[in-house]
């Protein structure tokens, strides 16, 4: 597959994997992941890949998010679609790979942006980072296994005020709570996730692929089936067309709970 949205590269048996959108922060569209997707089947087949590396283009973000304009006329079963697609594609994907994927996040995470590096295994942040899920401000709420593995890193209580704010957390506030392993400089970032993985792939590969296996064993529950339904159940209110048309149209949405 001929990638036009994403650079890929082996060096030192890492596979990095950058999101190439700088002048759409980023955002995920549909043919991101599917290129994204690709790359993933690609890296866990090569055997001189021992470990994963994700990042975004530029400085300003890892991934701002979905790209929005792709999906404001879905409907129900549309938005079902779009959820159980991305989540077993990519996300899933991600999260059950048998090599270990880790995600440097420099700049906006957001929306689909912050289930992407949720879903690797290991996440580093630069200190411009701010990391979100803002979903709710389209009258929607996380489709990618957000609300699993948000509440699975930091627990339940704070995953719940972000997600119903749809508050930021800055690098600094995002590690305190767990959801990111280390905050860097930005000019560090790639040679601090390129430090953790030298480490990673000089321990048995095989043992890593069930350390994962075992640890995801543990958050093997029926929640993102769920997420799935309601993700979809939001494309058939007047809340999610009032919150998408003022996200395009740069106004404040005023829901009215229909």
């Amino acid at each position: 597959m001929e990638f036009q949205h994403i650079l890929t590269e082996v060096k030192n048996h890492i596979f990095y994997l950058t999101i190439n959108r700088p002048q759409k922060l980023n955002a995920l569209n549909r043919s991101v992941l599917e290129e994204i997707s690709a790359a993933i089947q690609t890296a866990t087949k090569n055997a001189d890949v021992r470990a994963i590396l994700i990042t975004g283009a530029g400085e300003k973000a890892f991934v701002a998010g979905a790209d929005i304009s792709e999906f404001q006329n879905y409907n129900v079963e549309e938005g079902r679609e779009l959820a159980r697609n991305g989540q077993e594609s990519v996300f899933n994907a991600i999260e059950n790979c048998a090599k270990p994927v880790l995600a440097a996040i420099n700049g906006f995470a957001l929306g689909g942006g912050l289930e992407l590096a949720m879903a690797c295994h290991i996440r580093i942040a630069s200190n411009n980072a701010k990391l979100g899920l803002p979903e709710v401000t389209l009258g929607l709420i996380p489709g990618y296994g957000g609300t699993q593995r948000l509440a699975q890193l930091i627990g339940k209580g704070k995953a719940m005020e972000m997600i119903f704010t749809a508050d930021m957390l800055t690098a600094e506030e995002a590690e305190k709570v767990g959801l990111v392993n280390h905050v860097t400089e930005p000019s560090q970032l790639i040679a601090k996730a390129e430090e953790i993985l030298a480490k990673v792939i000089l321990r048995a590969p095989l043992a890593l692929t069930s350390a994962i296996k075992a640890i995801n064993a543990s958050n093997q529950v029926n929640g993102f089936e769920v997420e799935i339904s309601e993700f979809a159940h939001c494309f058939g209110t007047n809340d999610f067309k009032e919150g998408v048309s003022a996200f395009l149209e740069k106004r404040k949405a005023e829901f009215k709970g229909d």
